[in-house]
């Protein structure tokens, strides 16, 4: 796990992408150009401000990769200005929840902070002394980390509160969805699947798809390099983002789309995907285990489904939740160029 020393990449929703832009580094002229532009407004979100300094040193990595494709001139103006507009969209989604964070006083504990950073260094067998060598390299002190640790876990308690708290699952929801779904549950051969993924309208624009494509293409080359699916994935979950995944749990070859049946047919246990296309956006599947499994009765499942409904209608309200912030705050975009 890599942790970057910009106070301000700590706050953007695409954080999960931090990783792969470890080894970059900031020209003496850039510097110079950042200092010129470091009080320019492009944003008013209620009382705060977004600064085309903020944009533009976290556009800068997205830049490169964005460069190193070599697209056609025309597609490429319209890829960067897809990713500073999605820049923007994010900074502005940031600035209101932590708005939302100080309006409720929510408040993190040391004890807290502390049990958060020991699941950390558990889950990558870190210890105390090689978390404090990882982030020496990226300039941060345990303080500054722990000072990130403690935003996460406030907006976590956020979402807690305002979304989570208010979402019930009934019986009669897990019994409909289990009846829609008996294939699943029949046996057989079956998938347990992972994915990673980013998600994308439907008329979404090239420059769009393009920008979402290199993402993944970022976290493709991590997992070739041998990095672990489950730990992006995890990764993504402790750091929402654009890059999104989850443990999607067993399916039969049958249930999945034509594109994704032809993605997993020929994997084996422990193989991915390359970046597959699909209805709802770009996704790459991992292939956990392979397994023959008798048919369950709904009240062996019954907890499993009512996870699936749960994160369903959790990311369903979370949109609404944040769009209405939207509508009731004061936003004023300026140029940003």
């Amino acid at each position: 796990m890599l942790w970057n020393k910009n106070m301000k990449l700590r706050k953007i929703l695409l954080s999960a992408i931090l990783p792969f832009f470890a080894g970059w580094t900031v020209p003496v002229q850039a510097l110079a150009a950042e200092a010129a532009v470091v009080d320019r407004i492009v944003a008013v979100v209620n009382e705060d401000v977004i600064t085309l300094y903020d944009i533009e040193t976290l556009l800068r990595p997205l830049v490169q990769n964005i460069k190193a494709q070599r697209l056609p001139p025309e597609r490429e103006v319209q890829a960067l200005a897809q990713l500073r507009a999605d820049m923007l969209n994010n900074l502005i989604d940031t600035k209101l929840t932590e708005q939302e964070v100080k309006r409720h006083k929510i408040t993190i504990t040391e004890e807290e902070i502390e049990n958060y950073i020991r699941q950390v260094k558990q889950r990558r067998s870190t210890t105390d002394e090689q978390l404090r060598g990882i982030l020496a390299e990226q300039g941060m002190t345990l303080e500054d980390y722990r000072n990130e640790v403690k935003l996460q876990l406030q907006r976590t308690k956020l979402v807690n509160r305002e979304v989570r708290s208010k979402v019930v699952i009934t019986e009669a929801e897990i019994k409909a969805y289990y009846e829609k779904n008996k294939a699943k549950y029949g046996g057989g051969t079956q998938y347990h699947l992972w994915n990673l993924f980013v998600r994308l309208p439907a008329q979404a624009s090239p420059a769009n798809r393009a920008a979402a494509q290199n993402l993944l293409e970022e976290a493709l080359a991590e997992l070739k390099r041998g990095r672990s699916f489950q730990e992006i994935v995890r990764f993504t979950a402790e750091r929402p983002s654009a890059v999104q995944g989850s443990d999607l749990g067993l399916f039969r070859i049958d249930e999945l789309t034509p594109r994704l049946r032809e993605a997993v047919r020929d994997l084996k246990a422990g193989q991915f995907s390359p970046i597959v296309e699909t209805d709802f956006g770009y996704q790459i599947v991992f292939v956990q285990e392979i397994k023959d499994t008798a048919s369950r009765p709904m009240a062996q499942v019954e907890s499993e489904i009512q996870d699936i409904l749960f994160r369903e209608r959790v990311d369903g309200r979370f949109v609404s939740w944040l769009s209405d912030l939207r509508k009731r705050s004061h936003i004023k975009i300026m140029e940003a160029r």
